[in-house]
């Protein structure tokens, strides 16, 4: 066999530079098998990747729902859940409360509204699922739902900011009465991929005397998907039965992103 001489270095170095400019084409056309292309597979393949959960179905978002068995002391399921509204929620915020002006009003008028209208995270971009119980003249208002998830990111981080811009503000009903609101923050239980809870005071007047609405605010994010509640009245609130449903919710939501039929039983949830 002959052997050809090798080539003179001059002949060598355009070579390898059109080498290098043939993997840089190949990387740009996704054509190439280079270390970064093993990565993206690997990342595509992972299973948090895989385990993305089926988008929510009526029925899921149904099945996720907490129930009496979940709910410690004498709670009742209604029908009417859907209908609650609370006038004392009705109010236009005073702009002059605040330093920083008309942004932090807005989202404090925001936060009345929505309370109001049951959606606390925004309208749902897809299935969702709604129920109530009521315990003397505390009321507790859960929903399942399934959001766009930049808008469900956007909505927790206004969630977070609120007990700082909205710590303390008052608003006006129709007739111009002032109403002192206050929200504060909340703790829930750990679970979910992300969580929020505020406690919200409104003193106002009621039929002409002095009364206060207290409400605990609960937000948790699994998935794609969210739980909502709000739990309480004139009387107060019952902090526990906020925490077991925050919990329990949580661990329902779940069962129904991995195909599992929720238990009936709470005391089977860790």
């Amino acid at each position: 066999m002959t052997h050809r001489p090798p080539l003179p270095l001059r002949v060598l170095a355009p070579a390898l530079a059109a080498g290098v400019l043939l993997t840089t084409a190949g990387c740009s056309d996704g054509e190439d098998s280079g270390p970064d292309r093993a990565d993206t597979t690997r990342v595509s393949s992972s299973p948090l990747a895989q385990a993305s959960p089926a988008p929510l179905t009526a029925a899921g978002a149904r099945a996720a729902l907490v129930t009496e068995a979940d709910l410690e002391d004498d709670w009742t399921q209604v029908k009417n859940a859907a209908t609650w509204r609370d006038s004392l929620l009705v109010g236009k915020v005073d702009v002059a409360d605040f330093i920083t002006g008309k942004a932090d009003a807005a989202d404090c008028q925001k936060l009345l509204d929505r309370l109001y209208g049951d959606d606390l995270l925004g309208k749902p971009s897809g299935a969702s699922a709604l129920t109530g119980f009521q315990q003397g003249d505390s009321r507790l208002l859960y929903q399942v739902a399934a959001y766009d998830r930049a808008g469900l990111d956007t909505s927790f981080a206004w969630l977070k900011s609120l007990p700082v811009k909205c710590d303390q503000f008052t608003a006006k009903d129709t007739s111009g009465a002032q109403r002192t609101v206050q929200v504060t923050e909340r703790s829930l239980p750990k679970g979910g991929d992300a969580r929020q809870g505020l406690r919200v005071t409104v003193q106002g007047t009621s039929g002409g005397a002095p009364t206060t609405l207290t409400l605990d605010v609960a937000a948790v994010r699994v998935g794609p998907d969210a739980i909502t509640l709000t739990n309480g009245g004139l009387d107060g609130v019952d902090g526990d039965s906020t925490e077991q449903a925050a919990k329990l919710g949580t661990a329902r939501l779940k069962d129904v992103h991995a195909g599992r039929t929720p238990s009936a039983d709470p005391g089977e949830v860790d």
